[in-house]
């Protein structure tokens, strides 16, 4: 029996046929010299983009492969942007990797844009790993390989010109929701609990399975009720939220909080990178979108109204204490004032524990009533103490190459040295700016024709300069860690105490999954809490390297005392 191809779970999801794929070649799993493989990296924006359109990418990329005489290793697939820094693309990061490691030495694509919008700064560098191995980038429909002589400056050029038609398709966007809202059409998204938006009306109406129980909220958030007792007379109820879920304090606040609730158009704050650029995240709540009359503009009913939004939200600031996470907006991002918060889990119902002042608590007992979990408690300093021991025993255990210590190296040259991070987001920002105006420079002097050549050969000897001086830096700033400390137990130990509650909490995310905290026996139990935490490690329990790293650190604290 043949092995079955990688990628064949992609290509029928896509809609192709059994026989389809073995005629254009995608059937059989690609083997021979990683010359003569190819990645292909398919990508769509949406979901509504037909897979008819998709699948016709896939055939012309497979039909410029058999004339190349390339055999398709993968097929990668995805639906992301392709314009925004912060959205990762983990198949465009495997096809890239594939080539990195010598799997294959060809990257096709269908079409430029469907590679990247963000310009040249991206790609470029793309380009220059690809440089480095001896593959190449093929763009199927334009005809260009990066091997080919005079087709990297083409390829520039069209990437810029993508990511000029991507900031286009942004304005165009942007322009048109902010005159849909202020027409009062509904804006997107997801409706709140208790409302509902019919097909192409865009305006807000009461649900009628959800809107009784939601405007139930709403008088004992008015009665002066507190979320989190709402929340437990619900859970004890059986009602559940629209997906299923028990209700939680957290819902009903956030819930009261939105405007669209009152059936209002919010005018959201949208979150930004340290540079200032947009996020594909919105902050929760926001204050109603104002019309030029000066009144909030309506999208349609709400569960409450206006004035009965303004009542909930005094009452919440009348409980609210500044600078806790009880009522107040304003306090900013809190630092953390425990190690094991979102780590510790209650081992009734597997959910996390957080900071209950002198103890971790089950925060589904908090949040949503006994009725969701019985809860449990535990002492946070000797928690604390004893998940610190587990940890450098742990990590004294693994070997030098675990994926774990390589975790660890990783987070705390984050945290340590938090400047050399941003300076290295700060590098990469100014390399792509760079690039993009070599190519407008060339643009110039190429197209335009109105640059004098010796102008022209001194400004691009300057951002020639500059291009490889970031380079460079980019490349030292992405060294890796020394891990030898790590390695040693009194350094370790020394490493631990001086982390810091930030500082300890990164390092223990990055080799630990959880720590389940199992109940007691029976009431005043003495069982020791080391016995009572059973932890979830990145990395296997049982480390097959554990004894050969005993033995290395053994030797080196022999020839250290030599």
């Amino acid at each position: 029996m043949s092995m079955e191809r990688d990628d064949l779970p992609t290509l029928r999801a896509l809609g192709f046929e059994d026989e389809e794929l073995r005629a254009l070649g995608v059937w059989e799993p690609a083997t021979g010299d990683p010359a003569e493989q190819a990645e292909v990296y398919i990508r769509r924006s949406k979901k509504r983009d037909d897979l008819a359109t998709l699948r016709a990418h896939v055939r012309d990329v497979c039909r410029a492969a058999a004339t190349d005489g390339t055999k398709i290793r993968h097929v990668w697939f995805e639906q992301r942007s392709a314009s925004k820094a912060h959205v990762r693309r983990e198949e465009f990061e495997k096809a890239t990797a594939a080539i990195v490691e010598g799997l294959s030495k060809t990257l096709y694509v269908w079409k430029l844009d469907r590679l990247s919008r963000r310009g040249m700064g991206a790609v470029g560098l793309l380009l220059d790993e690809f440089e480095k191995r001896g593959a190449r980038l093929v763009s199927v429909t334009e005809g260009l390989d990066s091997s080919q002589r005079g087709a990297r400056m083409v390829i520039a050029f069209l990437s810029e010109r993508a990511r000029e038609e991507a900031a286009d398709i942004a304005l165009r966007t942007k322009a048109g929701g902010d005159a849909h809202k202020a027409e009062g059409r509904w804006p997107g998204g997801v409706v709140p609990y208790g409302l509902r938006c019919p097909k192409g009306t865009g305006k807000l109406e009461h649900d009628p399975a959800e809107y009784p129980t939601a405007r139930r909220i709403a008088d004992a958030l008015l009665n002066g009720d507190t979320p989190a007792a709402i929340a437990e007379t619900l859970n004890s109820e059986g009602i559940k939220t629209r997906k299923g879920k028990q209700w939680r304090a957290q819902t009903i606040i956030h819930l009261a909080q939105s405007p669209s609730w009152a059936g209002l158009i919010p005018d959201r704050e949208r979150a930004k990178d340290e540079f200032g650029n947009p996020l594909d995240k919105w902050h929760r709540g926001g204050n109603p979108l104002m019309g030029p009359d000066g009144h909030p503009v309506k999208a349609g009913q709400g569960v409450i109204t206006f004035a009965e939004r303004e009542q909930i939200l005094s009452k919440f600031t009348a409980r609210s204490r500044p600078g806790t996470s009880i009522g107040d907006r304003t306090r900013g991002k809190r630092k953390a004032a425990t190690i094991l918060t979102g780590i510790l889990r209650c081992p009734r119902c597997q959910g996390p524990m957080g900071n209950g002042g002198r103890n971790y608590r089950c925060l589904a007992r908090i949040n949503q009533g006994p009725s969701v979990c019985e809860g449990i408690a535990t002492m946070r300093e000797r928690a604390d103490e004893a998940v610190a021991v587990m940890w450098i025993n742990h990590i004294l255990c693994l070997s030098p190459e675990s994926p774990t210590i390589q975790a660890i190296a990783r987070r705390w040259l984050t945290y340590q040295d938090p400047a050399k991070e941003s300076r290295k987001r700060a590098v990469s920002a100014a390399l792509d700016n760079a690039a993009g105006r070599e190519l407008r420079l060339q643009k110039e002097f190429f197209i335009g024709g109105g640059m004098d050549e010796t102008l022209y050969e001194t400004l691009r000897a300057e951002l020639s300069v500059q291009i490889s001086a970031l380079k460079t830096e980019l490349a030292e700033l992405s060294e890796e860690a020394d891990l030898s400390p790590l390695m040693d137990p009194e350094a370790l130990a020394g490493l631990w105490q001086v982390a810091g509650i930030e500082g300890q909490r990164a390092l223990l995310q990055a080799a630990l999954k959880s720590v389940t905290l199992l109940p007691p026996k029976f009431r005043g139990d003495r069982t020791p809490i080391m016995d009572r935490l059973e932890p979830e490690w990145c990395d296997d329990s049982v480390n097959p390297a554990a004894e050969s790293a005993w033995d290395r650190w053994e030797e080196r604290r022999t020839q250290a005392a030599v």
